[in-house]
């Protein structure tokens, strides 16, 4: 808390402030007491799940009454009297009352509360809410990562508006925040639209590019696969002892075809050209492969090829990404670790330990007997008894895989921060587990337990299942496109008087913020359903409900007359005034838990209860007409710092805060 003027207190957590006082004062009346034992005590205080029983309790005259051989109430009526003797010392304190069979509840004095709050929040504005830790840490948010194949659709996007979030949350907590992406390069599939790509004649983008390269993957990628079941129907050809093998690729070669003639119809021109190319070809799976080797040994030629695709898929990621205001600190390709040999070296490192061993043709990595020598189950959470899977590390052709690769890179990662949070979907659990594995097997524990996987569900769409191979899947693009669009209609409906250019610029940012607060808006670990009628609701928790009651504020504060220099807090009496001032004082603290927590969801769900809390008193209470002026300029503080408020926690989520809609 610091002075800011001659009459108010500024504090960067009001809420705080009280809870504070609160502690200081128990503790205090403890120590005077007959129990000062119990002043050594955590002191905990919880929030009561009704606003009616004070805005903290504790519970420990619970503790205190097993060794007094008194009750809990009798305890919590002798404290209460002590408080009340020693409570005028404390500014934000009213009354501390015995309740319940024996808590200890805290009743605010909401004119103090209010004062510090509210004019914490005006005099703060932009930087409201944000606590700075005392311990700032270097970290590295690696997030979204998609496989420079195909465009970012729908069901991944939700990892590029959590990986941004988080960003946006570490950073304002007042950490050194790097946002990196991983490029993906060196797989099979990059190989393999490199290829369709090659065949074409290299040729330049029609559209955006990264729709192009996702066509063409597609088109390759069923093509192939054609190819791979004919040859293997003509081998597998039906009798008695093998006629479930033959049907399965019979039903398998029916499936592509129908994807064949949903491919052609949406690319007519590609997809002849390359059916005519590939047809030319005796083997195409076995150019890919040799594509994936020469890649992977830095053979020029391939080198200029896979990274030119990949480069024009990336140009329209960043589009995309652009438009989302997802920004990005560090493009870090796979290709480059492989090539400076850092993951040779990890190899060469891991076999030098007794956790590799020969299986066929192949490396494997002893995950499950890492974890026993070194005793570090429980440390990553896995359950007592449970086997974990061996690594592979490398397949036969003498190329490596995914997470051989990602340890090198994960050693790079920390040389550059103190702790690495990877945004991967929940089902990478395994080889996030393994990475972490063979860091400790490498000497580096420490960083094993400070690299972070933050797993979240996918999102998907009723009635449709998405798949990259057969090009069945909805762009990020496309849903941001038809947001935007519905969202035009329903400010046209809402502010026909907006000018056509503005009409357009508040359409822009409603829709582009109904999709992020859409796919953050749940539990990470909830899959998320994306449908219309819940993105662009107006009238409960969607983006633009929120920044609706956003708007609404701005335009109260637009309209009322300038306020006087000072208000009287006192008059701000009603149960929902309070609850609202309570909101205000406690965003610090929720700000504080879903930065250290890692909890973006806490943010929106704010965000969302806020929205509410303020469209419930604004149907109720008349703010620019009030009783009085004095009430008026009183409620106006109020709307004031609830407008920032607002604006700093859709700020975190990456959501801009229009003035108007």
């Amino acid at each position: 808390m610091r002075q800011c003027g001659q009459f108010a207190m500024v504090s960067t957590n009001p809420f705080a402030e009280l809870r504070n006082q609160s502690e200081t004062l128990l503790r205090k009346v403890i120590e005077k007491g007959t129990y000062p034992d119990a002043a050594a005590q955590n002191i905990i205080l919880g929030i009561p799940s009704n606003s009616q029983f004070g805005e903290l309790a504790s519970s420990i005259c619970f503790e205190m009454a097993k060794p007094s051989g008194k009750s809990p109430m009798e305890i919590a009526r002798q404290i209460e009297r002590d408080a009340e003797k020693k409570k005028a010392a404390f500014s934000l304190i009213k009354s501390v009352k015995a309740e319940g069979q024996g808590y200890v509840n805290f009743y605010a004095d909401f004119a103090g509360l209010s004062s510090l709050a509210l004019g914490s929040a005006k005099a703060l504005d932009a930087e409201y809410g944000y606590v700075k830790t005392a311990e700032p840490q270097r970290i590295i948010v690696e997030h979204t990562s998609v496989n420079p194949i195909h465009p970012i659709h729908i069901g991944a996007c939700r990892n590029s508006v959590l990986g941004d979030t988080l960003a946006r949350i570490l950073k304002a907590r007042g950490h050194m925040v790097s946002r990196h992406y991983y490029i993906d390069d060196v797989g099979r599939q990059s190989a393999l639209v490199a290829y369709g790509y090659k065949l074409l004649g290299r040729p330049k983008a029609e559209g955006k590019p990264d729709h192009f390269i996702g066509a063409i993957y597609a088109v390759t990628s069923c093509l192939l696969e054609i190819r791979k079941l004919k040859a293997a129907a003509k081998c597998s050809q039906p009798d008695a002892e093998d006629d479930g093998e033959h049907q399965k690729i019979q039903r398998d070669l029916d499936e592509w075809v129908a994807v064949a003639a949903e491919l052609r119809e949406k690319f007519p021109e590609l997809f002849d050209r390359l059916l005519e190319e590939t047809s030319k070809v005796e083997d195409p799976g076995s150019e890919v492969s040799l594509l994936l080797q020469q890649y992977e040994a830095g053979k020029e030629g391939t080198k200029q090829l896979i990274r030119e695709v990949s480069q024009l898929c990336l140009e329209g990621f960043k589009q995309t990404l652009a438009r989302a205001g997802i920004t990005l600190d560090s493009w870090d390709w796979e290709s480059t670790f492989v090539w400076n040999s850092d993951v040779t070296r990890c190899l060469e490192a891991l076999k030098k330990t007794p956790f590799v061993f020969q299986e066929g043709e192949v490396l494997e990595f002893d995950a499950d007997g890492v974890a026993e020598a070194l005793d570090l189950k429980e440390l990553f959470g896995v359950k007592k008894g449970q086997e974990i899977p061996s690594l592979t590390l490398g397949r036969a052709d003498g190329t490596t895989l995914y997470t051989t690769r990602d340890i090198a890179y994960s050693i790079w990662k920390f040389k550059e921060a103190d702790k690495v949070i990877n945004v991967i979907g929940m089902e990478q659990k395994l080889p996030q587990l393994q990475l972490k594995l063979a860091l400790s097997a490498l000497g580096y524990v420490q960083k094993a337990k400070n690299l972070v996987h933050f797993a979240y569900n996918l999102v998907s769409l009723p009635g449709y299942k998405m798949s990259s191979r057969r090009g069945r899947y909805v762009t990020i693009d496309e849903v941001m496109d038809e947001a935007v669009s519905r969202a035009y209609n329903e400010v046209s409906k809402h502010s026909p008087e907006l000018t056509e250019d503005e009409k357009q610029k508040i359409s822009e940012t409603v829709g582009v913020g109904a999709v992020k607060y859409a796919v953050s808006e749940t539990e990470p670990m909830k899959p998320v359903v994306f449908t219309w009628d819940r993105v662009l609701n107006l009238e409960r928790n969607s983006g633009p409900y929120i920044q609706y009651s956003h708007a609404r504020a701005c335009s109260i504060l637009r309209k009322a007359p300038v306020g006087a220099a000072d208000v009287d807090y006192s008059l701000l009496k009603e149960p929902l005034e309070h609850e609202l001032v309570m909101m205000v004082a406690r965003f610090p603290e929720i700000f504080t838990d879903a930065a250290d927590n890692l909890k973006p969801s806490a943010l929106s769900d704010y965000a969302n209860a806020l929205a509410d809390k303020f469209n419930t008193f604004y149907a109720a209470y008349p703010v620019i007409k009030a009783e009085t002026p004095e009430l008026s300029n009183a409620r106006l503080m109020l709307v004031g710092a609830v407008r920032i408020t607002l604006h700093n926690a859709l700020s975190l989520i990456g959501i801009e805060a229009p003035q108007r809609m």
